[in-house]
């Protein structure tokens, strides 16, 4: 009798096994699979929130990576320090120029840079974290920039022969109540700084770094600013034909370096779940079915759910420099997000993409980490931040740096 209850305990198991294992639902070939080939150190998740400060996290995630390749030391350095100095900046500008230029929350690399040249930093803590002041949890520039904007405009736009330097001082009234005032002096792990001592400690030149660049109305190897609007202090960038500015970021992930990249997230291969595509529009569709209607005339979450549904075989375009100049002539490139680029990762098809990190939180399927192919980088770049010690030797002597 225990012979055969054993017996047919083991036949129940055996069968629930295999019911088992035919509700498994099956893999998706389509679904990437990374296996990681370069992984550079970089510093925390963080969360921009509801701010336009892409610009800021990115930059400063940077410089904390450019710190830590350096001493081994991990920062969390403050943006509310940063964005409360390069916001009185850039209205200062806006006045000086009648208003006849833009004030907005973006900014670029370089507004981080000078803030670290000419104002110093200080670490995460000293100021009030982001959103305490106003009761929120994280950043929210909702209120802030609907007071902010309209009082810079009514200076900028004053009909006045003649203005007092008293607006500064009601402005810098603004930013402290919204992002906390900026200290002469604190103390930090036992010992007393000024931001620009502070600076100073952390261990890396801020004459290092350099901006790249690469577009055709401007000749290869010199340097020009970008022109578009978050490029308000004019930072001029080393432009480079296409292939060389991708070796130029190959061989920085490679020799232990990370990027602070600017570029276009508005394209449709950009996915909200962490990956990011150069799509072939017209390959796509194909792929989808030809009962469907045209690619450009299907709406946007549409699009987003045939690259969902089609995964890592999304047929993707081959970026050219001509390609590069005319999406940028025609406003097709744009000048949307500020992220860091930090490693190299290759899917089960063997397709190469870069390991970067975002400003919104744990968020996607790879917890604020993306995903992009070395494509989609080519064909939407803007320009980045980088060390110039990261450039190929070759391409740093027809730079002259």
């Amino acid at each position: 009798m225990k012979k055969m209850t054993t017996l047919a305990l083991v036949a129940i198991m055996a069968l629930s096994a295999s019911a088992a294992k035919k509700k498994a639902p099956a893999k998706d070939a389509n679904k990437p699979v990374f296996t990681t080939i370069k992984e550079n150190p970089i510093t925390s998740i963080k969360d921009q929130n509801r701010s336009g400060t892409c610009w800021d996290y990115s930059t400063l995630s940077f410089f904390e990576a450019e710190i830590l390749k350096a001493t081994g030391k991990s920062y969390d350095l403050d943006e509310s320090f940063v964005a409360n100095k390069t916001y009185m900046d850039r209205a200062i500008q806006v006045v000086r120029f009648h208003g006849d230029c833009q004030f907005s929350q973006g900014g670029s690399a370089e507004d981080v840079l000078h803030t670290l040249k000419t104002h110093g930093i200080v670490p995460q803590g000293i100021m009030p974290f982001p959103g305490s002041l106003y009761g929120d949890s994280l950043n929210n520039f909702n209120e802030f920039f609907g007071q902010m904007e309209p009082y810079v405009a009514a200076i900028a736009k004053s009909s006045a022969r003649k203005i007092s330097n008293q607006w500064k001082v009601g402005l810098q009234g603004i930013l402290d109540a919204y992002l906390g005032k900026c200290p002469e002096k604190f103390t930090f792990e036992g010992k007393e700084y000024t931001p620009k001592s502070f600076m100073a400690s952390l261990g890396i030149n801020l004459d290092d770094y350099v901006s790249i660049t690469s577009y055709t109305h401007h000749p290869f190897y010199s340097t020009f600013a970008v022109e578009v609007q978050d490029n308000w202090r004019f930072p001029q960038s080393y432009n480079l034909p296409m292939d060389e500015m991708m070796r130029v970021i190959d061989n920085a992930v490679e020799n232990g370096y990370t990027i602070a990249w600017g570029g276009d997230v508005s394209e449709e291969g950009f996915t909200r779940n962490g990956l990011a595509y150069a799509v072939d529009g017209k390959a796509a569709q194909s792929l989808a079915g030809s009962d469907m209607a045209r690619w450009l005339n299907l709406a946007q979450d549409k699009k987003r759910n045939i690259i969902d549904s089609l995964g890592c075989k999304v047929p993707e375009v081959k970026p050219t420099q001509e390609m590069r100049q005319e999406r940028f002539d025609n406003w097709e490139l744009t000048d949307d997000h500020g992220m860091l680029i930090y490693g190299v990762a290759k899917d089960q098809y063997g397709k190469e993409y870069y390991l970067v990190k975002n400003s919104w939180g744990e968020t996607g399927a790879y917890k604020g980490i993306w995903y992009m192919t070395k494509d989609y980088i080519a064909l939407n770049t803007m320009d980045f931040l980088i060390n110039k010690n990261a450039i190929p030797a070759d391409i740093r002597k027809k730079l002259g740096i």
